[in-house]
């Protein structure tokens, strides 16, 4: 099962789009609210590139890593397998 961590703040809507997305298709997801851990808010640079909410990490089984930026459901569907 892939490793997923979401980079969000609780205003962003599309951060909310994408969790419940992931919670329709039954993913576990790490929640980091950078509004909530700003100490957090220069991994979510580092990871994504970008200062923009929602930032998807996922590390696949076999140790492959993808950032995704935004709530890019094709991009996430490929990266998790998803239908």
């Amino acid at each position: 099962m892939p490793q997923v961590k979401i980079y969000s703040t609780t205003t962003c809507p599309y951060c909310k789009m994408l969790k419940s997305y992931l919670e329709e298709k039954e993913v576990a997801y790490e929640d980091v609210l950078l509004d909530e851990q700003p100490d957090q808010i220069q991994k979510s640079i580092d990871t994504c590139g970008s200062q923009g909410v929602p930032c998807t990490h996922i590390i696949k089984d076999d140790g492959t890593e993808v950032s995704i930026m935004g709530f890019d459901k094709p991009k996430i569907n490929e990266a998790l397998g998803l239908a």
